[in-house]
């Protein structure tokens, strides 16, 4: 039962249903609902072997980016045709995404057992396309720690609503307006997200203990020396052939991160429940997440739209992501929601993404298992089930 002063699948007619023929069907499962299980039980049901961490097979994927990569730029810049560019783009900021993907295990140490390579191997990957490593490896750690959680969350937490109705126009507008939100990362790097304060480049700031200040001055001098290399290769070869090599690509990168990371908590067909107070575990939280199926991306991004078992066992190699998901869906049972399969690309995600921007802008200031609310008074755009009312 939900807690008084807060919002139920039930009783919230705007929040929890899906669409068909127009009509909402409520669904006779309360994904706030304590699951009936334990974490050590989801545990138990995974192969042993899942978590190992071989750090020869996490060095392959390195090489393998890295020779993708390289392959991609030698070859856009003999051919320089504006045929070609587009495509290299498309695909070299995909193989950037890839990078960070790797980086990101390192910050989780599932890249392998070892400290010191786990944090060479984040530095040079997350530097190269201008993460800072320990100021988002500490930031990410708070949002697993966290997950579901409205008032401790880091990564796309909800608005409550007196902070989103303080937000003016502007603000509203760049974060709910496609495809604005999808290149909002490096503004999150800089100065987080509405409600709250910090930088990740500042050792001083809100979001690390005094004991992470080095580890952070670290990463922040990392990010500028790439920073200072893009400058000196753009006054030695020119601004036009690094924005075309480099440029690009990192944006084509940020618009993955942003809407792979986002889709990983928002846009299922069912809201879900975000929590507060004692209605939130670390257990509750996890089961708000989402896997997503990106077609051949998924291969090439190290299966990261395997999600669920992701967040609550981070440590675990990504390799073995998916036979573990496999194994732990009989006890997840309903709470495990099944990624609708994707053609070759994940053209389908788009309409998830374009849906839940339109419509989950902010939660309750009061209950401790909320949902999503809409704004409507942000336009949003239209789908086919509202274009099929408007014309009968």
């Amino acid at each position: 039962m939900s807690p008084p002063n807060s919002m139920s699948p039930a009783t919230n007619g705007s929040t929890n249903g899906v669409a068909i023929n127009g009509a909402k069907k409520l669904l006779d499962f309360d994904p706030s609902a304590a699951p009936p299980f334990k974490i050590a039980d989801i545990r138990a049901a995974i192969p042993p072997h899942c978590w190992v961490k071989n750090p020869w097979r996490s060095l392959s994927y390195v090489l393998r980016d890295l020779l993708v990569i390289l392959s991609f730029a030698v070859a856009a810049t003999k051919l320089d045709s504006w045929t070609v560019w587009p495509l290299y783009w498309i695909a070299q900021g995909t193989m950037f995404w890839a990078v960070f993907v790797l980086g990101h295990d390192c910050g989780h140490g599932s890249f392998s057992d070892s400290w010191l390579l786990n944090n060479v191997m984040g530095h040079i990957l997350h530097s190269s396309i201008l993460v800072p490593y320990h100021g988002w490896r500490i930031s990410h750690k708070t949002h697993h720690q966290n997950h579901g959680n409205v008032e401790k969350d880091e990564s796309w937490v909800p608005l409550p609503e007196k902070v989103y109705k303080s937000l003016d126009t502007g603000t509203k507008f760049m974060r709910f307006t496609i495809p604005l939100p999808m290149f909002a990362y490096p503004i999150y790097l800089w100065r987080r997200s509405p409600g709250k304060k910090g930088s990740h480049f500042n050792p001083y700031s809100d979001l690390f203990a005094p004991n992470e200040r080095t580890s952070v001055m670290i990463s922040t001098l990392c990010w500028t020396a790439m920073a200072l290399l893009l400058c000196y290769s753009s006054f030695i070869y020119g601004f036009l052939p690094v924005f075309k090599i480099y440029g690009v690509p990192y944006l084509i990168f940020v618009a993955w991160l942003d809407m792979v990371t986002y889709l990983h908590h928002h846009g299922y067909e069912q809201r879900l429940p975000w929590y507060r107070g004692k209605e939130w575990s670390y257990l509750r939280g996890g089961l708000t997440t989402v896997d997503r199926d990106y077609g051949v991306i998924n291969n090439i991004h190290h299966d990261i739209g395997t999600h669920v078992i992701h967040h609550l066992f981070p440590q675990m190699p990504h390799y073995h992501l998916v036979e573990a998901t496999q194994a732990a869906k009989h006890v997840l049972g309903k709470y495990y929601r099944e990624p609708k399969k994707s053609g070759p690309f994940p053209f389908h995600l788009f309409g998830y993404l374009v849906r839940s921007l339109g419509e989950d802008h902010y939660v309750s200031d009061t209950g401790d298992v909320v949902f999503y609310q809409s704004d409507p008074h942000i336009p949003k755009f239209p789908t086919s089930a509202t274009t099929k009312s408007k014309s009968s």
